[in-house]
């Protein structure tokens, strides 16, 4: 029996790779900074949890809804309502586990095969496995870093055609950390605002800025029928092992959503519903505080990685991720982040994993102590060193 064809189109996250190699060198004794999984080092705040055993403890443990609790879902809808300055109701919500789910359905439930999808690259690299896995046509728009990581609206315009279904933004951006400007946003807007197609905006990291706030393309006119909103709890709340996020769509998106929810995991857990309520409606000191705490870690990292020969490293807007340019070590992004990980025991992923344009950078996560950033940026500083050294030898 075999595999079917589609699975051979069907991508995977490198960084759960290079997670399971950092643990193999671990249990061989070696100590290794993790800078590769892109999550929260902080615990989830404690009113969250205390709001999950209440859960339990009032019997929380019972299929819900496929579109997840009505009052999670008038929360979320005030949520977003609030934030991106645009009047969405508890209908436009769909309660899922985790982000993924946001990508997948509504992919799986708008593109045909043939048809095409515009979106980053670098970029999350599930996006491109789903293009792929559902037969659509994965069109890459590169971000460049001499344009900030941002998108070349001359490139984009050129590329939308009469087959492009789908438009992803992400923004704050994963691997760069790069946030859409407003006046980009608009411009985009007025690219596909009279298109046959719908906009994915991935807003995973709305919470987790420095400078402006990120702005939604569903704030404009005319754009939040077309538009799919993708957040969640994972990286705000540091909730990725809870499993839940959320999309806001249109209703008629929303009732597709539902019957493939209905289909694969007929609902979110019920609890952890009652523990995103509390997240959503109560205190945002920890958020707030986690966030500030990024900060420090990215002004201290992407300096001390600007201080290391042949590195050259933006700061980024949002996020926690660091990208920097490694061209002028002589090495591939691959080479680099294996030999990091092996002589260094410095865990981190090639820039390629997020796609072809990806060559020539690592991305690095600042979620982790000041103490091991500080640390990791000495064991790279050395492995540098010696390996200046070796190929002087050999000379």
């Amino acid at each position: 029996m075999k595999l079917a064809e589609r699975m051979s189109r069907l991508g995977t996250e490198t960084a759960f790779d290079v997670l399971v190699r950092a643990r193999a060198l671990e249990a061989q004794g070696r100590k290794v900074i993790h800078l590769e999984i892109g999550e929260p080092d902080f615990a989830t705040p404690r009113h969250i949890i205390e709001a999950a055993k209440k859960a339990l403890d009032e019997g929380w443990t019972h299929y819900g809804p496929a579109q997840g609790f009505p009052d999670l879902r008038e929360a979320i809808a005030d949520y977003v309502s609030r934030t991106r300055s645009i009047r969405v109701g508890p209908d436009h919500v769909a309660v899922v586990p985790g982000g993924k789910p946001i990508l997948f359905f509504p992919m799986l439930a708008l593109l045909e095969p043939g048809d095409e999808v515009l979106y980053p690259n670098p970029g999350f690299p599930i996006y491109e496995s789903m293009i792929r896995f559902l037969g659509a046509v994965p069109v890459p728009l590169p971000l460049m870093e001499e344009r900030g990581f941002a998108l070349d609206l001359d490139l984009l315009r050129d590329r939308l055609s009469e087959r492009t279904r789908l438009l992803i933004l992400n923004s704050p951006h994963n691997p760069t950390g790069g946030v859409l400007s407003r006046a980009d946003v608009e411009a985009i807007a007025d690219m596909v605002r009279d298109r046959d197609l719908m906009v994915l905006s991935d807003e995973i990291y709305s919470r987790i800025y420095y400078d402006e706030p990120p702005f939604s393309i569903a704030s404009l006119p005319g754009m939040l029928e077309k538009t799919i909103i993708l957040d969640g709890f994972s990286k705000t709340y540091a909730m990725t092992g809870w499993r839940i996020g959320y999309g806001v769509m249109p209703t008629w998106l929303v009732a597709a959503v539902n019957r493939l929810m209905v289909n694969s995991n007929s609902c979110t857990a019920s609890f952890t519903q009652r523990a995103a309520l509390a997240a959503l409606t109560g205190p945002q000191d920890d958020a707030d505080r986690m966030v500030a705490e990024f900060r420090r870690r990215r002004d201290a990292f992407c300096d001390a990685l600007n201080a290391l020969p042949g590195l050259r490293c933006a700061r980024p807007q949002g996020a926690f991720y660091a990208f920097p340019n490694i061209r002028d070590t002589g090495f591939s992004s691959g080479e680099l982040a294996d030999r990091l990980l092996e002589e260094a025991g410095v865990a981190c992923l090639s820039g390629t994993a997020f796609g072809a344009y990806g060559e020539g950078y690592l991305r690095f996560s600042y979620a982790n102590s000041y103490e091991n950033l500080i640390e990791a940026v000495e064991r790279i500083a050395a492995f540098l060193d010696r390996a200046r050294l070796s190929l002087a030898a050999k000379g």
